[in-house]
């Protein structure tokens, strides 16, 4: 390994925080001159009992312990012994002197990482140093590795049914969703053939190719397998089996992970294996529309008639040139129809207009049963292409319903989700590093009166700073966030970052909050509990509440208000003015300001409409004895127009941008 320049060894070693423990006063005093040449973050202990106590009692971790052996209470051998029982990864530096030799097959067997000879020296220690940064680079790195992996391992067990085998086809492992589908209990499985839970439908022929392609061949198997559970039930699972070698290419373990496809065995079965024996082939999905409607307004026996009915008539409604020869009926009223790409070679605009002619005859259709009559409506996907192809099409369904689209060709889609879910786990591992890190930091941007132009308050904004210190807005990490178990522990940060900006200023602080957070009673109670140490200054506290469509509680908001109100907090409606706004609502929260969104503001110099609505908000205020703040005032033009319509506040880079307290 390259030994590291002085600079770039110096650069390295100043984010480590070093525990260094020697009893000889003068020898710690001479080490301690040149470890600061190096390290920023040094705690001293004066023998192996106090380092011990340090290490275990410190809030932020060490990355480097420097430890003599000989010493009173604790020597450093024992007190190395005791830290690696906590935490074998800590890197460690043993600093001897010459006649402690005896010592060195102990420390070795303990797990010490390098060696200093007293008296220290600058050399010494730089080589030293250079091969232990190195170590602890890689330890790092290994353990974020292993903290992904885990959450793969986690994500995998929780949508798979899980099992891991011996070469001998005995079952070593099965998890939770395994027990469930089957019947067994872990202990009735474990140690038991596979052929506990066989259906007497699958004869021993069936595996034979299966055995021949993992323990002969060791390659991955896949297909549909019909097993029985305890009580005799039949179920389908879709499984892939995966030998795992040893480094000799020797067959470890089997593991098998699984699917449940019971419920819609009959048809998709049947779909999968045509687009399995049929590699290049069109595929149309066909979704009743407001299905969710309709499961709501019917009872599920009606529903049932309903989508019967219609998969019997979709045949005659589809403009059939192709020669479509059957409908699959999938789950919750969505069909298919499939047909080999060399018998409809039609174009993507021509597949689309057939479909357009398709919708209009579902339209004009009514499906008529003993009781009921049913105007439907249907939206669809479709597809051609020979990977992925069902996922695509089912995405685009996803697709037409969110965005309200009738027909949405979906070739490629199911990459581009992979592509977001990669993302999203990318940024997950960037937020749990962050808060192990404390890289969760609050910025505060100035808000002035328009009339004195005196800052009067501020408002609390989160950020996120990265492994390589970019600083990263909220829109890149928070809504992710929601989706796991950070977001409440940023919420937390931030609340408890802006209280103690209140020792720093004199001006309000204002916290913003949404609804998630607001339903969160573990949250409810910081704030509360926050509230309760901060009573002289809970007046200069402002909670900037997001008008949005997230709210489902509507009187849990009400009841959060009025308390927050009794410790004298005002209560702000954020990017007010489009969205979900609601004036009734408003005037039950009875807030204290109304911040107009910025995107009202923004073109407020150009766009009449923009500027009406902004009057109208301002009018209301001042009647309801409301403040107002407009946000985004970028430059002196915007400002002396929100001053000029009797705005009270401004808010925006023409003021200042967020900063650090």
């Amino acid at each position: 390994m390259k030994a590291l320049s002085f600079e770039t060894l110096m650069h390295t070693c100043h984010d480590i925080k070093l525990l260094y423990v020697e009893a000889d006063s003068t020898v710690q005093n001479h080490t301690v001159s040149i470890l600061k040449d190096f390290f920023s973050d040094i705690t001293i202990a004066k023998n192996g009992q106090e380092g011990l106590e340090l290490y275990t009692q410190s809030s932020t971790p060490y990355g480097l312990i420097i430890t003599a052996i000989t010493m009173p209470l604790l020597n450093g051998i024992e007190m190395i012994q005791r830290i690696k029982a906590v935490d074998n990864n800590i890197a460690i530096i043993v600093i001897a002197d010459q006649h402690e030799s005896d010592y060195f097959a102990q420390s070795i067997e303990v797990g010490v990482d390098g060696y200093l000879f007293k008296p220290l020296s600058i050399e010494q220690l730089k080589s030293t140093l250079s091969k232990i940064t190195h170590v602890i680079n890689l330890k790092k790195e290994n353990h974020q590795n292993y903290l992904l992996l885990e959450q793969y391992k986690m994500i995998t067990n929780k949508s798979s049914i899980i099992s891991k085998t011996n070469p001998a086809g005995i079952i070593t492992f099965v998890n939770e969703k395994f027990c469930q589908i089957s019947g067994y209990s872990a202990e009735e499985l474990l140690g038991k053939p596979h052929n506990i839970i066989r259906h007497p439908d699958m004869p021993r022929s069936a595996f034979e190719g299966f055995w021949d392609t993992i323990k002969n061949k060791k390659e991955t198997w896949q297909g549909v397998v019909k097993n029985r559970a305890k009580n005799g039930d039949a179920y389908y699972v879709k499984t892939t089996v995966q030998p795992i070698l040893n480094a000799q290419g020797e067959i470890e373990e089997y593991i098998a992970l699984r699917h449940d496809i019971t419920a819609v065995m009959s048809d998709k079965k049947q779909l999968f294996d045509y687009l399995e024996a049929n590699k290049l082939s069109v595929l149309i999905l066909v979704q009743i529309e407001d299905y969710n409607t309709l499961e709501k307004f019917y009872d599920s026996a009606s529903v049932e008639k309903i989508e019967n009915t219609f998969g019997k008539t979709l045949l005659y409604l589809m403009p059939n040139m192709w020669g479509f020869q059957r409908v699959y009926h999938l789950e919750s009223g969505l069909y298919a129809f499939a047909i080999d790409r060399r018998r409809c070679q039609a174009s993507e605009k021509e597949i689309y207009a057939v479909l357009e002619k398709f919708l209009v005859n579902v339209k004009n259709f009514i499906i008529k049963t003993d009781t009921i009559e049913y105007d439907i409506s249907a939206i669809c996907s479709f597809t051609y292409g020979v990977f992925h192809i069902f996922e695509d099409a089912k995405i685009g369904i996803e697709n037409a319903i969110k965005n309200r689209q009738p027909i949405v060709y979906a070739d490629g889609l199911s990459g581009a989700e992979y592509e977001t879910a990669l993302k999203n786990i990318e940024t997950i591992q960037t937020i749990k590093i962050a808060l192990d890190n404390q890289k969760i930091v609050s910025y505060f941007q100035p808000i002035v009166n328009n009339q004195t132009l005196n800052i009067e308050k501020y408002e609390s904004l989160v950020r996120l700073v990265n492994e390589k210190g970019e600083l990263i807005s909220p829109y890149h990490f928070l809504e992710v966030a929601k989706k796991g178990r950070y977001y409440s522990k940023i919420t937390k940060i931030v609340l408890d970052n802006s209280f103690n900006a209140l020792s720093k200023t004199t001006k309000e602080i204002s916290i913003n909050l949404s609804a998630f957070d607001i339903e969160d009673e573990n949250i409810k109670k910081h704030i509360f509990s926050l509230l309760e140490k901060h009573p002289k200054d809970a007046y200069r506290i402002v909670f900037e509440l997001l008008e949005s469509e997230n709210v489902s509680d509507f009187k849990a908001t009400y009841h959060f208000i009025q308390k927050a109100k009794g410790y004298g907090v005002k209560i702000a409606i954020d990017d007010f003015g489009t969205g979900y706004s609601n004036f009734e609502r408003l005037l039950n929260y009875q807030p204290d300001i109304l911040k107009i969104d910025g995107s009202l503001i923004r073109n407020l110099l150009t766009n009449q409409y923009n500027r009406n609505i902004v009057e109208t908000i301002v009018v209301f205020a001042q009647k309801q004895k409301m403040k107002t703040v407009a946000e985004f005032v970028e430059n002196e033009a915007i400002f002396l127009t929100v001053k000029e319509m009797g705005i009270d506040y401004s808010q925006g880079y023409a003021f200042g941008k967020p900063e650090i307290f």
